[in-house]
């Protein structure tokens, strides 16, 4: 049996890559990331073409391996030579995550030393690096250090799945009571809340739209007179929900007018600003967001706004006992890690257990870079959307949405003898197929707009000005007929 074992072993060790291979795997690794970067301005924002994905398909798993050069290979034209390409400048569509290079390198510290950070008992270091993050936040919109709860999360998706588990559990809401219990929202709000809804249960309750404002806010007068007519019939209003930077139009709703309507009424408010939270970074724009310091709950995701890789999200509530009601645990396998010490683990405030080291992520980046080349880099993507919104506003042949508040806004192609939906989903086809810059559309009211988001860190005049000209020259002259 020993020799058995040690036969096993050598074999075993080979996971470790030894024998110089670790070394030569990462210069590969490293040389191919690097070509890969330094090649991204000759790549296309979007490649539609995806008959290239399939060449996964033929390198089944077998006993002995490929070679790292032939799975790299593979990598590039399977995956990085179809689809959008989140990491160019190029994508300006849906709200990318940035992936800088520094928060790259945390990922790949935190996997190689494979610290569990679910635990305090487990690795204090890093839950003090999360508590570290967690804290910069909090003191940034104005939460109380002493009193808050928060947790680093995957993304907005689940950070806000959180926040409406921790509402209904903290207000008591249970089957018996859904069809008196009403929800406050409005057609802006992002998709995953009504998801979180759903999941959490309270599908069943009433669900109050909002109409919004002629700038796509959520209608204040239309709020408080809906709050006391349910109030009125002996409803029970539960749960405000509201966007600092809707995902549409970018817009940022009244947060202290919204927040003292919430308290007015007992509801519970909550936040998503998932997009939109890290422009209060800048000086100029804190009065835009002046209010999110009432949010019982607060959604942000540093993968947009800080420019990181996908999968960097936040959860904030103002009372950690609200979190602590719906996801403490005590296990009796896992008592001896809970012995000794008294603080707080990310397990004890959020569904997860298993996760991975996602704080050195973000803790990384900040440390190397400081913050002052975060706030450079929202400024100018607020710059150039502004940049790019009046040049389209001179175009006769354009309409524009209303004028962005952050990085968001819509634009469309005016039809004369077309249907103008029809015509706008026709060019967006059009520039996919083209693929130099990718962009997206929306439907506001029925109809299709095309869609701008400029958030991607290596977006830039160049890739702007590329744009302007698209939509200026090629397909204005590609759809002359149909324009008006």
């Amino acid at each position: 049996m020993r020799k058995e074992i040690l036969e096993l072993e050598q074999s075993v060790l080979n996971l470790d890559l030894k024998d110089k291979r670790r070394t030569v795997f990462n210069e590969k690794v490293v040389n191919y990331l690097n070509n890969f970067i330094d090649n991204l301005k000759d790549k296309n924002g979007f490649e539609s073409d995806f008959s290239s994905s399939e060449l996964i398909f033929e390198h089944p798993f077998n006993a002995n391996g490929y070679p790292i050069e032939e799975i790299l290979n593979l990598f590039e034209n399977a995956v990085n030579n179809n689809g959008i390409q989140p990491a160019s400048g190029a994508h300006i569509g849906y709200i990318p995550g940035g992936g800088i290079p520094a928060a790259a390198y945390g990922d790949f510290i935190a996997a190689m030393t494979n610290k569990y950070s679910g635990i305090y008992f487990a690795n204090p270091g890093a839950i003090n690096i999360e508590n570290h993050i967690l804290n910069w936040f909090a003191k940034l919109f104005g939460f109380d250090l002493k009193r808050y709860g928060g947790n680093l999360t995957t993304g907005g998706s689940i950070a806000n799945l959180i926040s409406i588990v921790a509402a209904r559990d903290k207000h008591n809401i249970k089957g018996a009571n859904y069809e008196k219990t009403v929800i406050y929202g409005s057609a802006q709000m992002h998709h995953c809340i009504h998801k979180a809804i759903r999941i959490s249960g309270l599908s069943e309750c009433i669900y109050r739209e909002i109409p919004l404002e002629k700038n796509f806010h959520l209608n204040i007068k239309s709020l408080e007179k809906q709050l006391i007519e349910d109030t009125k019939n002996g409803l029970t209003p539960f749960l405000i929900i509201c966007s600092a930077g809707t995902t549409d139009t970018g817009v940022v709703d009244d947060l202290n007018t919204i927040g003292d309507l919430a308290n007015q009424h007992k509801c519970w408010f909550h936040v998503d600003a998932a997009y939109g939270g890290f422009f209060h970074l800048l000086k100029e724009y804190k009065d835009k967001f002046k209010g999110i310091e009432k949010a019982d709950s607060l959604v942000i995701d540093p993968h947009k706004g800080m420019f990181l890789p996908y999968g960097s999200g936040a959860v904030l509530v103002k009372d950690r006992a609200d979190l602590l009601k719906t996801n403490y645990y005590l296990a009796n396998y896992m008592k001896d890690a809970y012995s000794g010490h008294e603080h707080l683990s990310p397990a004890d405030l959020s569904p997860e257990l298993s996760r991975n080291f996602r704080g050195l992520r973000i803790w990384l980046p900040l440390l190397f870079h400081g913050t002052q080349i975060f706030k450079d880099a929202l400024k100018e993507k607020l710059l150039l959307t502004q940049y790019i919104y009046n040049e389209f506003e001179k175009m006769e042949f354009i309409e524009v949405g209303p004028s962005p508040e952050l990085t968001v806004f819509t634009f469309r192609f005016i039809c004369k003898n077309k249907d103008t939906s029809s015509l706008n989903q026709q060019i967006l086809e059009q520039m996919h197929k083209d693929g130099r810059i990718f962009i997206s559309s929306t439907k506001i009211e029925k109809q299709v707009w095309l869609r701008v988001a400029i958030l991607s860190f290596r977006t830039h005049l160049k890739e702007i000005d590329l744009l302007i000209e698209m939509v200026e020259k090629h397909f204005k002259n590609q759809f002359k007929s149909s324009i008006a």
